[in-house]
């Protein structure tokens, strides 16, 4: 399966997407925050970064575009819970597979997490 990143401020909702992927055979590899998930990029390879927009440090609107420019092979999927923030990541289509509304379930990112490793940007 993919070897996937997952960025998210909130330990809780981390942890519960990456047993999720994990249950599906990814193999999942956590940051709290943009500037951590900058540090597994530069040690790591990876097929798909998950990112929460509102992150301390670096955000993931940020973050999303640091890895278009070097690593453009890594697929992205962005979420957030704040629709002004949904906004933002829209302009992003080109370089991003999905954006996703919180809450959601772990079928339903799980699912897009799966049609973005299936799509070639």
């Amino acid at each position: 399966m993919a070897k996937i990143l997952v960025a998210e401020n909130e330990l809780a909702l981390r942890e519960f997407i990456a047993r999720g992927l994990a249950q599906r055979g990814h193999e999942v590899v956590m940051a709290q925050d943009g500037s951590e998930a900058v540090d597994h990029l530069r040690k790591q390879r990876f097929d798909l970064l998950l990112t929460d927009i509102d992150m301390p440090i670096m955000d993931g609107i940020a973050l999303a575009l640091l890895v278009g420019r070097d690593y453009p092979k890594i697929r992205i999927v962005i979420m957030s819970g704040h629709e002004h923030q949904l906004e933002r990541a829209q302009g992003l289509s080109d370089l991003v597979h999905k954006v996703v509304s919180k809450p959601f379930t772990i079928a339903a990112i799980c699912t897009v997490v799966d049609q973005a490793l299936g799509k070639k940007r």
